[in-house]
């Protein structure tokens, strides 16, 4: 049996394993990563992201004229959170995550060559509780796999590059103890089916969440959630099957808030797919109407991305059926319309200048002929009849009403009609509040009726729930340690990244403030790495 010693095993590639990695060399120890993953996809579902985090005072932030302090991003959290009696550790990561992101995790990465763009997003506004009371949502400029590609090649790079080994293609499927103290791993080599042995001081869980395993997903559904959906598509790491996550608890360790998830309501299959059920989560237009499955809009509280994105998935879960339909015109579409992550956005990916621009300013055309071309649940027509015959085609059944989407549309065109100072409808409202920040009015229509002959064809997309990120994990106290069940941590365990739910075992909380998951990564990895050296992270 094949075994590999180490002074720290780090089991799991992405960006969690890669800073812990990074930060382990810095202090001379010798380093194994252990990856399930082939070597191709080194960096995990972060090399498939847009690149977003969440800084506080950051250099960009202040660019802009916006004020920000920790102080105000803990009540923002906090407020989104809603954590409970219980939460001690995810509070105190927490707290830990809103005082130090930018010192050790914006500078950091911009240590490596990491930029981003100028102007700040503003996400998670808040809707029925604040949310973000400013643009904190940094887009690293050549979207996540820019941030990954930046960090491999500081660690192929290193001065102590020779401490560190790689090993892809390797499934961990327990931990290995010895007189109570975890010694190492164990696992399978996913090419030969050969077992291995991993062997060292000091081990680190990297591998990520549970929500790429659908079963999973759906044992662990939210209460406030009703049932699953009868579809669920998977936007997370075909890989995050929570397999490590058993592991850990077989070895003493506690795992919490398993059905805290970071799910999205606008998912739709992938054209080329990789995976069972691999879905795209879009950037919800904020000028469509969004429509449950017969075709009424959704309400009484409209629904709009940008400001509570788990309310958006609850309403939804609570339909009938448990999908829905964006209504718009072309020109919405290319003006609004997005993909996340970075393979639909390769003018970010690819940092072309000029591409990015165009596509401000004359809209995505590319990207929704893509989608209208290739995408299953995107329908076309020039006319309301003909957009719902395809709708019920798709579908296969009659379950959308054409005089209920008529009904709909109607009123909506007829409350744009009105003006501005008429505009009695709270996605119009919304809209109104948007388009007063630069970061969103570049990319919204200005009250566009859905019925508009310049604005044709018409569109429907068909979106369904799709998995995305675990928010609870391995309970984890602010070294990064393992705790057991009585809350003292297992001697040379650690847990960083999502496998802990960014730190604490579910630092979010019920809701995220978005671009709180790259960053949790780096800074939970950074730390494990300080406790491992047995110094002060940045000390």
């Amino acid at each position: 049996m094949p075994e590999d010693r180490s002074d720290v095993l780090i089991i799991g590639g992405g960006i969690a394993g890669i800073a812990t990695a990074l930060e382990l060399l810095d202090g001379n120890k010798s380093v194994l990563i252990v990856d399930r993953d082939r070597e191709s996809a080194f960096g995990g579902l972060a090399r498939e992201s847009f690149g977003g985090m969440f800084f506080v005072g950051s250099p960009e932030q202040r660019r802009q004229g916006i004020r920000d302090s920790a102080d105000l991003a803990l009540r923002d959290w906090t407020s989104f959170a809603e954590f409970g009696a219980e939460d001690r550790w995810p509070r105190a990561w927490a707290e830990a995550y809103v005082e130090r992101c930018t010192a050790d995790v914006y500078h950091w990465v911009r240590g490596f060559g990491v930029s981003f763009l100028p102007v700040v997003n503003w996400v998670e506004r808040g809707e029925f509780r604040p949310g973000n009371s400013v643009p904190r949502f940094h887009v690293a400029w050549g979207t996540g796999k820019g941030l990954a590609e930046a960090l491999i090649a500081a660690l192929r790079g290193h001065r102590n590059a020779g401490r560190l080994t790689l090993r892809f293609g390797c499934r961990v499927e327990r931990l290995l103890t010895r007189g109570g103290r975890i010694e190492g791993a164990a696992g399978v080599d996913e090419e030969s089916g050969a077992p291995f042995e991993l062997r060292a001081e000091q081990i680190v869980v990297a591998a990520g969440g549970i929500n790429g395993d659908l079963d999973r997903v759906r044992q662990n559904w939210h209460r406030d959630w009703g049932r699953p959906p009868a579809e669920l598509l998977n936007g997370s790491h075909r890989f995050a099957d929570g397999r490590l996550h058993d592991a850990v608890v077989a070895a003493g360790g506690v795992t919490t808030h398993l059905d805290r998830m970071w799910n999205y309501a606008a998912g739709v299959h992938h054209p080329k797919p990789r995976k069972p059920n691999h879905g795209l989560s879009l950037v919800p237009p904020r000028s469509a109407l969004w429509l449950n499955w017969r075709g009424e809009r959704i309400g009484p509280q409209p629904l709009v991305s940008g400001f509570d994105t788990r309310r958006l998935v609850t309403d939804i879960c609570a339909q009938e059926r448990q999908y829905s339909w964006q209504l718009m015109n072309m020109k919405i579409a290319l003006k609004e319309l997005a993909v996340s992550g970075a393979e639909h956005n390769p003018s970010i990916r690819e940092k072309n200048r000029p591409g990015f621009l165009r596509d401000i300013l004359f809209g995505n055309r590319w990207l929704v002929n893509e989608m209208v071309s290739n995408c299953e649940d995107f329908v076309t027509a020039a006319t309301l009849p003909e957009l719902v015959g395809k709708m019920n085609a798709l579908q296969g059944d009659q379950a959308v009403q054409l005089e209920t989407v008529a009904d709909a549309v109607a009123q909506y065109d007829a409350t744009i009609a009105r003006g501005p100072s008429l505009m009695n409808d709270e996605q119009l409202r919304r809209i109104a509040a948007l388009r007063q920040y630069r970061g969103d009015r570049i990319r919204l229509c200005k009250f566009q009726p859905i019925m508009d002959a310049k604005a044709l064809p018409l569109i429907a997309v068909r979106e369904f729930i799709i998995s995305r990120k675990s928010l609870g994990g391995i309970m984890t106290d602010l070294q990064s340690r393992v705790l057991d069940g009585a809350g003292r941590p297992i001697e040379g365990l650690y847990a960083v990244g999502e496998a802990a739910g960014f730190g604490g075992g579910g630092v979010h909380g019920l809701r995220a403030l978005e671009g709180t998951f790259l960053g949790g990564c780096v800074l939970s990895g950074r730390i494990a790495a300080a406790s491992i050296d047995g110094r002060t992270l940045g000390g």
